[in-house]
């Protein structure tokens, strides 16, 4: 176990990077951007070329049509196949290829930024169909029924509460009520969107098969209802090495992959917590980490359960596109060493460790620690109770110094994640970790 310390600090001279690299303007954002913008230039083209309003009044059916097809974007962007379709695209890049290709490659955790930026540019479509809707039957021009009006009335409710409920602050703050407003209102808003699209297509005249937005209704649901057609509940084996983490076995016939997670929940229909596997090469199952950071894994610590509920498939995370670089830094502070520890397990990248937690022998047990210990090189475990906290992008960077490693990976609350990327990334270094968009 290393145990020096360093003096070592990141520059604090204005570059471009400074700006470019600023977490405000994450890809995250940069995505989310770029939805808006597009939307913005349909809206524009549609009114210059009369697609949404004529003499005879709006074109509700276009609307509508553009607004279903944000939402399509919002959704399959989240779809577990397609995450992993997008992760398996991006990793394909050989470590031979420039670097700047491979760093813009390894952002795609950000896909996200599709997601908000499709539901937003959704929402705000369904509120301009039901303002259409309305200036249609004030102006008598016919094809408008109450129930359609109702419907939509209500669908524009339930979006805006969602999104309200979506805002960073809010959601942090309230985050079990978002989760069940999202969850269940979601929901609703399916169901509702069958009985609006049939409400719109009987208005008209039109035969529901015929319409786009029948499709599209169809893959939308068979993406949202397709996790839970795998729901089960599993026995699990609890380790419990401290009040402060437990390390939770399965065994059920799923050896997940290196850089992937699984989400498990104690009670199905009101929440659900992701967790990083860490399967071990050559045996059957797999681990994961759980430490105390609120009241669900509280009451899991304090009280382990004999049985989990999993649903859905293994779903590709962040250190996943570890496989871009020749040669990686980890960073990690207490649990984190979870997403971590199954890459060092892996031996697919030479890399180097750096994890800071408290007691980590005390807390996490002997076994764990010397499983880090034997399966990575020289590791920096920093005890925080013996030392106080580190400065650890002076030790990301010197450790890319010392190494010449070419990215690094930071797995961490959100605030020290943040640091330290906006502090590799404006050294030109290449730097990760989660965004903490959902």
């Amino acid at each position: 176990m290393t145990t020096q310390t360093t003096n070592i600090k990141p520059t604090r001279r204005f570059n471009f990077r400074n700006i470019t690299r600023h977490p405000s303007l994450i890809e995250y954002r940069r995505l989310a951007a770029v939805v808006a913008i597009v939307n913005l230039w349909v809206f524009v083209q549609g009114i210059t070329g009369g697609v949404w309003q004529s003499a005879e009044g709006f074109h509700t059916a276009a609307i509508a049509q553009v607004a279903l097809l944000n939402f399509t974007l919002t959704i399959l962007i989240r779809q577990q196949r397609v995450v992993n379709l997008l992760f398996w695209l991006a990793t394909r890049i050989p470590t031979s290829w420039p670097l700047w290709i491979r760093w813009g490659a390894g952002k795609v955790f950000h896909f996200g930024g599709l997601h908000s930026g499709g539901a937003v540019a959704g929402s705000i479509w369904f509120a301009f169909l039901l303002f259409a809707l309305v200036s249609n039957a004030l102006n008598g021009t016919g094809g408008v029924s109450l129930q359609t009006l109702w419907l939509t009335g209500i669908m524009v409710g339930l979006m805006t509460l969602m999104i309200l409920s979506a805002i960073g602050p809010i959601r942090q703050k309230f985050h079990n009520r978002f989760e069940h407003i999202h969850r269940f209102a979601g929901w609703s808003l399916l169901g509702l969107f069958w009985l609006h699209n049939a409400s719109m297509l009987r208005d008209a005249g039109q035969p529901m098969t015929e319409s786009l937005a029948f499709w599209l209704l169809c893959v939308l649901t068979l993406s949202i209802v397709s996790p839970w057609l795998t729901l089960k509940k599993v026995p699990i084996e609890v380790e419990k090495p401290s009040n402060h983490a437990v390390v939770v076995r399965f065994n059920y016939g799923d050896t997940p992959f290196a850089g992937s997670s699984n989400a498990l929940s104690l009670s199905p229909l009101r929440e659900w917590h992701s967790f990083a596997n860490i399967p071990t090469p050559g045996e059957a199952g797999y681990r994961l980490v759980i430490s105390r950071a609120g009241d669900w894994t509280g009451r899991f610590i304090d009280t382990p359960p004999s049985h989990v509920w999993v649903k859905g498939i293994t779903t590709s995370g962040v250190a996943r596109i570890e496989v871009l670089f020749k040669k990686v830094v980890y960073v990690g502070t207490g649990s984190g060493i979870g997403p971590i520890l199954p890459h060092l397990l892996a031996h697919e990248v030479p890399n180097k460790l750096i994890w800071s937690t408290r007691s980590p022998r005390k807390t996490y047990g002997d076994a764990l620690v010397d499983e880090i210990e034997s399966n990575t090189h020289d590791p920096l475990i920093w005890d925080t109770d013996a030392r106080g906290k580190p400065n650890l992008s002076a030790l990301a960077l010197e450790a890319v110094r010392q190494t010449g490693a070419e990215a690094v990976i930071v797995i961490s609350n959100q605030k020290l994640t943040q640091q330290v990327i906006y502090d590799m990334e404006r050294e030109g270094i290449p730097a990760f970790g989660a965004i903490w968009d959902s």
